[in-house]
């Protein structure tokens, strides 16, 4: 299912999924909107955008491989007129880098049409697919795989088509959202509707704003003022983009339908979480430690305060003597601000970022990888030479780009270089929608804290606790998806996906995986040491 990473400088990062944007606002520029929050939400993938516009009459999707940039300009949004749109902006997890899997994916049949936007993974694709018939090559990916479930049941109920025609896809949705496993959240634009929906675990966030008709660039004489408009994004600042309001989180297993009557909700999964008789919420831990950005606000507290935070513990609990606290550019920046505000440390620059680069840079081997980092990262010399540094970053999943920069501190004069890192060690792959690899992928997976140190070469390094870490999200009580830290995973993972992962042809990760009640990790968490 998954696809391995191509080898580049980016390989020290857990990987987005995608970014899904949505846009209800008949009369108004649905397709600029959508383009907006696209940008917004750039971040969370890089390899093909996409634009669904409905007219009431028509579905047109528009996409293309690379930057929404580059995807869309002026002429193309021009010609993308109509009441509603969703926009996708993808990194593959599951399924080929190519134009024929980028987003949204489009059906029509029977009189009736639709277009889907996916974020995260589903862990059951290989028994959906063999379960509904489908042969290899069908489909291209997992969110493909729903658009032919969704069709296949609009197909099988002609009756519906026939005498309730605007209910077609929304109650096909409905009907094979349950069987679906894994971490996910979809916009789905048919003629008339927008449509959003969270998993009933709520993995990946999904939030729902109110536009106002008389913001910059909408003509209000084209829009109903009594209706206004509706936004659906995975992070709040794709809506402020845009103009409009925050209204709320989508909650754990809502399916929300938004039309010409306003905004309602089903819940089509087996009970309603609200109720007292859902699943709990595991929102993914890592859209505080570094998926979302900074100004994202989840469960009510903000990225970038939660980073600091973080930032502040490690302080606390890892101390060590030296001169200046120094972030890995950006990801690290929150974290190091809180680890120099709590030492009492300067911070200052010691890596200045290439703004212009790509986040891949491939490369034959591991020479010329290495100086792929120094494409994208370089020493400010005389900020590091003769000093002892602590190095601040989110996350180590692989080690190759940290061991890099690591080399390029030392010789650039460093005398001690103390790293510090703002969430637990990475022992774990993931499968609902952070791509990894596999788990003899991952650095941590079979090391421990001396061998780890070893390798990147560093004086000292720490990591934060899990416990910590949840405290400095601000809702330790919220519910988080840890699976990457600790082996615990909270939804069922069906046997192809944990084989191909795990490298077993079995249902179970390898014996010595294994433990009771649970999947361990093979190493035991190194304490938090200077």
């Amino acid at each position: 299912m998954s696809q391995a990473p191509e080898e580049g400088v980016e390989l020290c990062k857990p990987r987005e999924a995608c970014g899904v944007f949505g846009v209800y606002l008949p009369g108004g520029p649905v397709a600029h909107l959508s383009y907006l929050g696209l940008y917004a939400l750039q971040h969370r993938g890089q390899e093909s955008a996409g634009i669904a516009v409905s007219d009431g009459t028509h579905i047109t999707v528009v996409k293309d491989m690379g930057l929404v940039a580059s995807a869309f300009d002026d002429r193309v949004l021009a010609g993308l007129e109509g009441n509603l749109a969703i926009g996708h902006t993808r990194y593959s997890t599951t399924g080929s880098s190519s134009w024929r899997a980028a987003q949204p994916f489009y059906r029509g049949l029977d009189g009736t049409e639709f277009a889907l936007g996916h974020n995260g993974n589903l862990t059951n694709t290989a028994e959906l697919a063999a379960s509904s018939g489908m042969l290899d090559g069908v489909v291209t990916s997992d969110s493909d795989l729903v658009a032919e479930l969704v069709a296949q049941r609009i197909s099988a109920t002609p009756q519906i088509t026939r005498t309730r025609p605007r209910e077609a896809v929304t109650e096909a949705l409905a009907a094979v959202l349950p069987s679906l496993r894994g971490g996910f959240t979809f916009v789905v634009a048919d003629r008339d509707r927008l449509i959003g929906v969270r998993d009933p675990h709520g993995i990946w966030p999904l939030c729902l704003g109110r536009l106002n008709v008389d913001e910059p660039g909408i003509d209000p004489s084209n829009v109903d003022p009594h209706r206004g408009g509706w936004v659906l994004a995975s992070e709040n600042p794709a809506l402020e983009v845009v103009g409009a309001t925050f209204e709320r989180e989508i909650r754990p297993g809502e399916m929300i339908i938004i039309d010409a009557a306003g905004c309602r909700s089903l819940w089509p999964f087996a009970s309603r979480p609200e109720t007292g008789g859902g699943l709990a919420p595991h929102l993914c831990i890592f859209e505080f430690v570094y998926f979302s950005r900074p100004d994202t606000n989840l469960a009510s507290q903000n990225v970038h305060a939660a980073r600091q935070r973080m930032g502040a513990h490690l302080a606390t609990n890892a101390p060590v003597a030296a001169d200046l606290v120094m972030p890995v550019p950006e990801s690290g920046i929150p974290a190091a601000q809180g680890y120099a505000r709590a030492s009492g440390i300067a911070y200052g620059d010691g890596l200045v970022k290439n703004r212009y680069i790509g986040r891949t840079f491939i490369a034959p081997n591991q020479h010329v990888r290495s100086l792929g980092v120094r494409t994208k990262l370089n020493p400010i010399s005389p900020n590091i030479n003769g000093r002892r540094l602590v190095v601040v970053d989110d996350s180590i999943v692989r080690g190759t780009t940290t061991r890099s920069i690591i080399e390029m501190l030392r010789g650039a004069g460093a005398t001690e270089v103390h790293m510090r890192i703002s969430s637990p060690p990475y022992r774990w792959p993931c499968f609902y929608g952070m791509d990894t690899g596999t788990s003899d992928e991952l650095l941590a997976a079979n090391r421990d804290l001396a061998e780890i140190e070893d390798y990147l070469g560093v004086d000292s390094l720490a990591y934060l606790s899990l416990d910590q870490l949840v405290e400095a999200t601000g809702v330790p009580g919220g519910g988080f998806c840890h699976a990457c830290l600790t082996g615990e995973y909270p939804i069922e993972i069906g046997a192809r996906a944990r084989a191909e992962v795990f490298g077993s042809d079995t249902d179970e990760p390898p014996r010595s995986l294994i433990a009771t009640g649970r999947v361990q990790p093979a190493v035991v968490t190194a304490p938090l040491t200077g």
